[in-house]
């Protein structure tokens, strides 16, 4: 985008005023805004309270995250560099490459003065435009290609300032395509926020639905059930079992059809049915290992790397070592509601891992596990009723998903592709 050849280029949509008019001019980021470096703050700077410093961890995915692992220090160290409202927070080094170049604008809505931190700069633009680039597939190629570093990837503001790309002469244009493009933003904040809202009342209502750890009935009960809930093993009403890794020098061993849950499917978990897997296995490698192939309905566990995470089994699949499964009585113990439970379970299972370097839980744990059980049509009104709400949350993620999709579409429609 900074070929010094393209001075003038046109998006391919344009809204219908502007259609014909003259084509928009190349710029640098530098002339449309200021931008300026957080500072390093000693030990005997950092209080309980006065002036936020936003450092590269609080600027994640477009917002700035400034509701935990906050650092406040005396609030005459930064008085030149307070974000204002409209200005853009980027992280500038960080260990990992990926986050580098990540960007947020704050939005003004903070009861404390905030400043920034010596891994991160500010950008404050002098028009709304402006901001926008820092969204495009240019600015994240150019950053990609502009990080320099050896243990701390980082950026220099000289770096972005040189950041070239094309800009409406049209101060009205300029205007709708921020005006348009902020409407969406504020759309997916809101859609964003209810799904927030739908995963605490889900929290809640787990941990309603569930006995607390020292107790043997729930707080929160339907009204048609009664009596106690009745402890037992796992392994009294399910069946357990575990996996293998089929020998990797083995080719034909691998890509046969038989989906398998590894360590790869971490991402997969936790999201009630896992029906694809990162790798298949096959009949042969069943054959020649300890892997075993598990009913669809199977409810499985990690656990080691992702401690606690589950799924419930869309098909048959095997699974590696480092899992367990449960196959579920039919009479007497419903796969949603086991889902469910492990789900509401996770504390038990981090304190039960043991291990410096990789923690892992031991076999005889599962052997030994034991929870409180209602009867199964209680047990079916609560998977039910958790399910549903599962499905709510499933379905706004997906409505938010598509709503990025859109943007990103609208966004490689509203800015130009070069003109020679």
């Amino acid at each position: 985008m900074s070929n010094e050849n393209n001075k003038t280029a046109l998006p391919k949509l344009r809204f219908p005023e502007f259609r014909g008019a003259e084509g928009w001019e190349e710029t640098e980021l530098g002339a449309n805004g200021a931008f300026l470096r957080g500072l390093t703050y000693s030990s005997e700077n950092v209080k309980d309270d006065g002036l936020l410093v936003v450092r590269s961890s609080n600027i994640q995915d477009g917002n700035l995250v400034l509701n935990k692992d906050l650092v406040f220090v005396d609030i005459n160290c930064a008085p030149s560099i307070l974000l204002q409202k409209g200005d853009v927070a980027i992280c500038m080094a960080n260990g990992s490459k990926a986050l580098v170049g990540k960007s947020a604008e704050f939005d003004g809505q903070y009861n404390k003065p905030i400043t920034i931190g010596a891994f991160c700069s500010l950008f404050r633009p002098l028009n709304d435009f402006a901001k926008l680039v820092f969204k495009t597939e240019e600015y994240q190629n150019f950053v990609a290609f502009s990080i320099g570093g050896g243990n701390i990837n980082n950026l220099k503001n000289s770096d972005l300032e040189k950041f070239s790309f094309f800009i409406p002469a049209i101060s009205d244009e300029q205007q709708k395509i921020a005006a348009t493009l902020s409407s969406l933003d504020d759309l997916l904040t809101a859609q964003s926020a209810k799904l927030e809202t739908l995963k605490v009342h889900r929290r809640g209502l787990m941990q309603g639905l569930f006995p607390a750890e020292g107790e043997t009935v729930p707080k929160l009960r339907f009204p048609e059930f009664q009596g106690e809930w009745v402890e037992k093993k796992l392994d009294e009403i399910a069946r357990r079992g575990s996996g293998h890794t089929p020998s990797k020098s083995s080719p034909e061993y691998y890509n046969g059809g038989i989906k398998w849950v590894s360590l790869a499917d971490s991402k997969r978990l936790d999201n009630g049915l896992i029906t694809k897997t990162a790798a298949e296995i096959s009949m042969e490698g069943i054959k020649n290992s300890s892997a075993v192939l598990h009913p669809a309905g199977t409810v499985l566990i990690s656990r080691d790397a992702g401690i606690g995470k589950s799924a419930v089994m869309g098909d048959s699949m095997a699974v590696s070592q480092h899992f367990i499964v449960w196959t579920c009585n039919s009479d007497s113990l419903n796969n949603w509601f086991l889902y469910h439970l492990l789900q509401n379970s996770k504390p038990l299972f981090e304190r039960a891992a043991i291990g410096s370097t990789i923690k892992t839980i031991g076999l005889q744990f599962f052997k030994d596990l034991a929870f409180f059980i209602p009867s199964f049509a209680e047990q079916q009104k609560i998977a039910d009723c958790l399910t549903s709400l599962d499905n709510r949350i499933t379905a706004q993620s997906q409505k938010i998903e598509a709503l990025k999709l859109h943007k990103k579409g609208l966004m490689q429609s509203l800015f130009p592709t070069v003109k020679e």
